[in-house]
């Protein structure tokens, strides 16, 4: 009996695991459907994109399978290969959509930030003006850079006294300064994470705590608050965007 009774919380809890995992499922599927809809309406091409490679791809493997008597063996990796790659492309043309959408916009430049992936730690708006122009710090394996979104000539007077201010504290770990826009010397904003990605790693994850304990003591001296998306609907495409990367 004692077993019995131990035994049904334990069932409790898997049922309700195996509930919220379904419940979060036909979230992420109503979510992408969502986002096929909204994608496909404005982007004309990605349906017959979409359709090309995933009959391309097959096409290929099942020429492939000619050769060695083996077409309707290599058909069926075909078509699943030729689905992985048609929902890469949905989820590259839905990034490239969201980020032609967010350029230009007060407060894009934090929200890619918020997007990265790795051990980045970002501090949005340590700086700002009245005009939404805003540095945003970020401490990574690079160092410590400061992102940079405005008017140039506004900026480049934040980034110098933020860059003076911090280089007191950090020592000598690098200090990179980006200004995001499309002129020459600036980070157009779909390339920024990229950017970052790139940057020579110079320090390891100790030096990184012990520059942020640091930096956390000299706090925000924001002149305004900054949007918290580019964009009213920044947060439901960020959630698609990292729906695409799950699946």
């Amino acid at each position: 009996m004692a077993k019995g009774t131990a035994g049904k919380p334990d069932k409790q809890v898997k049922a309700a695991a195996k509930s919220a995992r379904r419940q979060a499922s036909k979230e992420r599927r109503t979510q992408l459907w969502q986002a096929f809809q909204m994608q496909r309406k404005e982007d004309k091409a990605l349906l017959p994109l979409m359709i090309g490679t995933l009959v391309g791809t097959a096409l290929i493997l099942f020429v492939i399978g000619l050769f060695f008597n083996a077409e309707w063996f290599l058909l069926p990796f075909g078509v699943v290969l030729g689905a992985l790659l048609a929902f890469v492309l949905f989820g590259r043309r839905v990034q490239k959509n969201v980020y032609a959408k967010a350029d230009g916009q007060a407060g894009a430049a934090a929200w890619a930030l918020d997007n990265m992936k790795g051990q980045w730690r970002v501090q949005k708006a340590v700086a700002a003006t009245t005009q939404l122009d805003a540095v945003h710090r970020v401490i990574g394996r690079p160092g410590v850079i400061l992102v940079a979104e405005g008017a140039p000539h506004r900026v480049k007077s934040l980034l110098a006294q933020e860059k003076k201010k911090i280089s007191r504290l950090v020592g000598d770990t690098p200090i990179y300064d980006v200004v995001i826009g499309n002129e020459e010397g600036q980070v157009p904003l779909s390339k920024l994470q990229r950017h970052l990605t790139k940057l020579p790693r110079n320090i390891d994850t100790g030096r990184m705590d012990t520059i942020e304990s640091r930096l956390s003591a000299l706090g925000s001296r924001a002149g305004a608050p900054l949007p918290k998306g580019p964009m009213p609907a920044g947060a439901k495409q960020r959630s698609v965007q990292r729906t695409v990367r799950r699946r």
